[in-house]
C-alpha cells in the first residue's frame, strides 16, 4: 500500500507542477497574470513529484501523510519565491501550517498519537519564539517569513521528535553557510550580500526527515 501511495504522490506532484509553478511566479512578481517559463514548469513538476512521493515514504499509510504532502507542495513554492525575491509569502506558509496541524490532529484521533501532536505544537511554539528572539538580536539575519517557516518546520519535524527538529535546523544552517561560501568563492555574492535562507532550511528539514525514515 505504501508503494502505491508513493506512486500516487509522484503522479499528483507532476500534475500539480504547472499550477505550483504559476503560483510561484505570481507570488514572486506580485502579478496574477504572470506565467512561468517551460523550464520552471518542468523543474517545479519534478520537485513536486519528488516531495509528494516522499510523504508516504516517510510516514507510511496514516493520516499524517497529508501533513507531509502539504509541506512538500508548500516547500516547492516557498523555495522558488525565496530564491527569486528573498521573500516567504504568508499566503503559503499560513495555510500550510493550518493544513499540517489539521492532518496531524486527524492522525491523533485515528491512531491515538496525541503525544506526538502535543510535541509538534510545543516544537512549533518553541521554534517561533526562538526565531523571533534571533530576529530581535540580529534583524539583518532572519526575516519575518523565515521565522514563520521555522515554526512550520517545528510543527512537522517536532511531530517526529525533538532530535529530528534539532538535526533539521542544524543541517539547514550548515547548508546555508556552505552555500553562501560557495557563492562568495564563485564571485556571485559578497560577504554582505543577502542570501535566501528559506531553501537551506527546507533542504535541512528534509535531510533530517530522510535520515529518520521510515517514521511509521
Amino acid at each position: 500500500m505504501t508503494g502505491l501511495l508513493i506512486a500516487v504522490g509522484a503522479a499528483v506532484g507532476l500534475l500539480l507542477g504547472p499550477w505550483l509553478a504559476a503560483v510561484t511566479v505570481r507570488l514572486a512578481d506580485r502579478d496574477p497574470a504572470a506565467r512561468p517559463s517551460a523550464a520552471r514548469v518542468a523543474v517545479t513538476a519534478v520537485l513536486a513529484g519528488g516531495a509528494l512521493a516522499a510523504a508516504p515514504a516517510l510516514t507510511g499509510v496514516r493520516p499524517a501523510v497529508l501533513a507531509f504532502a502539504w509541506l512538500g507542495a508548500a516547500a516547492v513554492v516557498l523555495a522558488g519565491v525565496d530564491l527569486a525575491v528573498h521573500r516567504l509569502p504568508d499566503r503559503v506558509t499560513g495555510p500550510a501550517a493550518g493544513g499540517c496541524a489539521l492532518a496531524l490532529l486527524g492522525d491523533a484521533f485515528v491512531l491515538d498519537s496525541w503525544g506526538a501532536l502535543l510535541r509538534a505544537l510545543a516544537a512549533a511554539a518553541a521554534a517561533y519564539l526562538l526565531g523571533t528572539a534571533a530576529r530581535l538580536v540580529q534583524p539583518s539575519g532572519l526575516g519575518g517569513g523565515d521565522v514563520k517557516l521555522v515554526a512550520l518546520l517545528g510543527l512537522v519535524l517536532g511531530w517526529v521528535g525533538w532530535g529530528v527538529l534539532l538535526a533539521g535546523v542544524f543541517a539547514g544552517l550548515l547548508i546555508g553557510a556552505l552555500g553562501s561560501l560557495l557563492l562568495i568563492a564563485l564571485g556571485r555574492a559578497g560577504w554582505r550580500t543577502a542570501i535566501a535562507f528559506g531553501p537551506p532550511l527546507l533542504v535541512g528539514g528534509y535531510v533530517a526527515l530522510l535520515l529518520a525514515a521510515p517514521l511509521a
